[in-house]
């Protein structure tokens, strides 16, 4: 063999071991949590494995749209946060796959009942409570009571002034339709869907969107994970939060390895990271307030004590199963989402 063609095909070589070191070094991350604490995971991870992260942030319905558009290329390897219900979805629908990781022997029951329900195809990573969050100084200058019951936002005293999320883009606005069919009944929810309605001014994409808007005086009202009200506060904003009088529902988020994983091992070092509680205590460096399902994970002052909260008895199984969230949804788009806006 020529000098040459030694050297071509040792350069050849080299390129084709780079690139199997490179993508043996990558990892396609889906997160669905705040854009801050999606950011954190990705540099925090990247740290500590020296695994190269790409990730996206959307909110877990697009999430999950996008998840299933892909199905026969699988372009994802992991979806990180975002509620549990979506995720419940995905694993209903074979879309993501099982994993025991052996960092899940210190995690709450809620994380592995999570788990139990989707045959260990995803897991809780967090919880948090709905309810919403009201600009104060808002609601002095324009001489308003303080809404602190679901029933208080229909009044006609707060038309225009609420902002919700599309629960067909978003897990939190779904969870508040879930959360509404079971505390009143279905009936009876989507005549108050309809009647809160007249006082929404936007449905937005995002699910923290609402109380960033109150945060910064475009809405007077936003409802959301109580968590991300406070986040908006801690973050100087004059934001109140309530849980809701009558009760509420609360979110599981959820973590999950996509099927057909490209990068299947590093997306199981990434899921095994994850549910560390060094991992989770670091959420409150970046204003996220949830519940860490690491029972050894620091928790921020802030956060809000889910045993102080009315909680309702959320039927994750039957409200995360396929058919029920889109024959929800359906109702929500026919029933609610077609109203004129107001």
């Amino acid at each position: 063999m020529s000098p040459m063609r030694r050297l071509s095909l040792l350069a050849a070589l080299t390129l084709a071991a780079a690139g199997a070191a490179q993508a043996q070094g990558r990892l396609t991350l889906y997160c669905s949590s705040d854009e801050a604490w999606c950011q954190q995971a990705k540099t925090e991870f990247e740290k500590a494995t020296g695994i190269r992260v790409d990730m996206t942030r959307k909110s877990s319905g697009e999430t999950y749209a996008q998840i299933k558009a892909e199905a026969s290329n699988p372009k994802g390897d992991i979806w990180w946060g975002g509620t549990g219900d979506p995720h419940l979805q995905a694993a209903e629908e074979n879309l993501t796959q099982a994993y025991v990781s052996p960092n899940r022997r210190r995690v709450a029951e809620f994380a592995i009942n999570q788990a139990k329900a989707s045959k260990d195809r995803t897991i809780g990573i967090y919880s948090g409570a709905l309810g919403w969050g009201y600009n104060e100084e808002m609601l002095k200058k324009e001489g308003l009571p303080a809404p602190q019951c679901w029933a208080d936002l229909i009044k006609p005293i707060y038309k225009g002034k609420v902002q919700v999320a599309n629960p067909n883009s978003s897990g939190t606005a779904y969870t508040a339709l879930a959360t509404l069919v079971q505390l009143m009944g279905e009936k009876d929810a989507f005549n108050y869907l309809k009647a809160l309605h007249k006082n929404v001014n936007q449905y937005t994409k995002s699910g923290s969107a609402p109380i960033k808007a109150a945060g910064a005086g475009e809405t007077l009202i936003g409802i959301v994970f109580m968590h991300d009200a406070v986040a908006v506060a801690a973050a100087g904003r004059p934001i109140k939060t309530v849980a809701p009088c009558e009760g509420t529902g609360y979110e599981i988020g959820s973590m999950s390895i996509i099927r057909g994983a490209r990068n299947l091992d590093n997306a199981k070092k990434f899921y095994d990271w994850a549910l560390t509680a060094e991992s989770q205590g670091r959420a409150k460096d970046v204003k996220s307030f949830q519940v860490p399902s690491n029972l050894d994970a620091a928790v921020s002052p802030l956060t809000p004590d889910l045993s102080r909260i009315k909680l309702i008895n959320y039927d994750f199984v039957k409200y995360g199963s396929s058919a029920e969230r889109r024959r929800l949804l359906k109702k929500w788009d026919d029933e609610v989402g077609s109203l004129p806006n107001n």
